[in-house]
């Protein structure tokens, strides 16, 4: 579908930096590079010491479209040079562009053509996150922009609330004018998540569009993180609730009550579940304070924001750091806060045989989660990969000879939970498809089927019903492609037809996730390691070759070495 008529120079493309003079060339260019549709680029320097604002004075030399602004004190933040921009702005509408990132070909045709034909004062593209140097891209918010729609007022798509991010979107310049919708200026992270709750309570009409509109740039080995990875200190939780607390206030102030609901729901299934995920790698200290802090902004929660949904994962995490006034449970509940969900044992029963988080927290009740279909229960397997040997035949059958080699595979041993019965009641699982997938491009590596038996009532362990499972998994068949990460999915069938994809918890015993080199006949040596991401779910990396294990090695070494910075 070509897209509809659109003005020429109908855009101002806002791009704002600070001391990323390695980057910020390749972001302005992608922003003159949209064609005849932008108008000017205004490059907002915010008083950088590393020379970006003389790269940038040279680039507005050759292109009369870029004017550059430079800041004589640094703002502290992103709000105040964005707000810079959109005051300098001279075209109809304006979108905004950091500097480590890039626009896409097209993206302001497919943003610019939408808003005209559909009268918006926003119109909204999908977004992706491209890790470097991987290389790997995961879509922001991807059912937001499945396809072509235009909302009336926000009022109608609550999951709005969802995306907020402001890079992402095309303004009427007009309309941000009019109602006085500003960035938060100075020092104030996530100020973005404010800028979207002022721009919904202000109730424009939106277009969504399918296309990709930006590329949004992860750099975790960065020296200097982004705001949105720079998570260890609990500063920058504050500055999340922060955020997340005003937005909702901006949407209840503006009688958007549906709106205030969902940004709290979104807090639960997002922030909350993300926080939680990482909390283990925080220290004693971090948690206390961390656990302080959550519990004193979810008491801000009514009665009304924990019946929405009461069987949702991120409510049931809510519960328990809301009942508990010190922290607990970390490793369960980074399991219940992963993606999909997993509610590990024990699965615990008040006096009245009600379902509880546990025996000493009987007020959080799981009463709710149980009365989700069985397929849809936040089920809970746990793996283990062992070394095994086997022999396997080379070459075609031969009477006269028979040639066989040893090649070292891994075992995956799965043992399935069962959820206070309700897998039992659905007649027990049938089986499960394994399939390991290249984290660097999403490439499904070997998949098969196992069966799965029940545990013996009274074999060691067997607290709850359980089934069990095994398979083998070839390291030679992942290094393929070369080095990778491989994370394990698992989609069950149960009986009674239902299925889930689901992780699987990785087992952590002594030898369980240990470093291996195993030879292997075509790369000489493969270096393969098992071990738990910050979810806990089992992920394997798997590096061919001599060559490719020393580069491993060094990028952990290097890991290392940042982690033990002083801060």
């Amino acid at each position: 579908m070509s897209p509809s008529p659109h003005p020429r120079g109908a855009v101002t493309v806002v791009v704002i930096g600070y001391d990323d003079a390695g980057h910020v060339a390749d972001a302005v260019r992608s922003a003159l590079a949209q064609g005849p549709a932008v108008r000017e680029v205004v490059a907002v320097d915010d008083c950088s010491t590393d020379g970006s604002a003389e790269l940038l004075a040279r680039l507005a030399a050759s292109d009369p479209r870029l004017r550059v602004i430079r800041h004589p004190v640094n703002s502290g933040g992103c709000g105040t040079p964005r707000n810079t921009g959109v005051d300098a702005a001279t075209s109809p509408y304006v979108m905004f562009l950091d500097s480590d990132d890039v626009l896409p070909p097209g993206a302001v045709d497919a943003l610019l053509a939408a808003a005209c034909a559909e009268g918006a004062q926003v119109a909204s593209g999908l977004c992706v996150r491209r890790e470097l140097p991987s290389g790997r891209e995961v879509p922001w918010q991807a059912p937001l922009h499945a396809e072509r729609a235009v909302v009336e007022r926000p009022a109608l798509r609550p999951d709005l609330v969802r995306d907020t991010l402001c890079v992402d979107k095309l303004y009427a310049t007009d309309f941000l004018r009019a109602h006085g919708i500003r960035f938060p200026g100075g020092r104030f992270p996530y100020e973005d998540v404010v800028f979207t709750a002022r721009v919904l309570a202000a109730s424009p009409r939106i277009a969504l569009v399918p296309d990709r509109v930006y590329v949004w740039h992860v750099r975790r080995s960065a020296e200097r993180l982004s705001i949105s990875l720079d998570r260890a200190g609990v500063d920058n939780w504050r500055a999340r609730t922060r955020a997340c607390r005003a937005a909702h206030e901006i949407l209840l102030a503006a009688g958007e009550k549906e709106l205030a609901r969902a940004a709290r729901d979104k807090f639960l299934d997002h922030e909350l579940r993300m926080y939680v995920r990482e909390l283990g790698l925080r220290d004693a200290r971090y948690r206390r304070a961390w656990w302080e802090h959550t519990r004193a902004y979810l008491a801000e929660y009514d009665t009304a924001d924990w019946e929405r949904a009461p069987a949702s994962p991120g409510r049931l995490v809510g519960r328990v750091v809301l009942a508990s006034p010190e922290p607990r449970d970390l490793s369960r509940l980074r399991e219940l806060a992963s993606r999909p969900a997993r509610l590990t044992p024990p699965y615990a029963r008040a006096p009245d045989g009600t379902p509880v988080w546990s025996a000493d927290l009987p007020e959080v009740t799981l009463e709710p989660l149980l009365t989700r279909p069985a397929g849809s229960l936040p089920l809970a397997v746990d793996a283990e990969l062992r070394p095994r040997t086997g022999a396997t035949r080379v070459g075609p059958p031969s009477p006269l000879r028979l040639r066989l080699r040893l090649r070292l595979r891994l075992r995956l041993r799965l043992r399935l939970h069962d959820l206070y019965g309700r897998l039992a009641e659905a007649g027990g699982p049938e089986a499960a498809e394994v399939e390991w997938r290249r984290r660097e491009d999403g490439r499904p590596g070997p998949c098969r089927t196992v069966a799965f038996t029940p545990v013996p009532a009274g074999a060691e362990g067997a607290g709850e019903s359980a089934w069990t499972a095994e398979a083998d998994v070839d390291p030679a068949a992942l290094a393929a492609p070369g080095a990778g990460t491989w994370d394990l999915f698992l989609r069950l069938r149960l009986r009674d037809g239902a299925s889930r994809e689901v992780t699987a918890h990785a087992l952590t015993g002594a030898g369980l996730l240990r470093r291996r080199a195993l030879p292997d006949v075509r790369h000489g040596v493969l270096l393969v390691q098992p071990y738990a991401t910050h979810s806990g779910a089992l992920a394997l990396r798997v590096a061919p070759g001599a060559r490719a294990a020393v580069a491993v090695a060094r990028r952990r070494l290097r890991r290392l070495l940042r982690r033990s910075r002083p801060a």
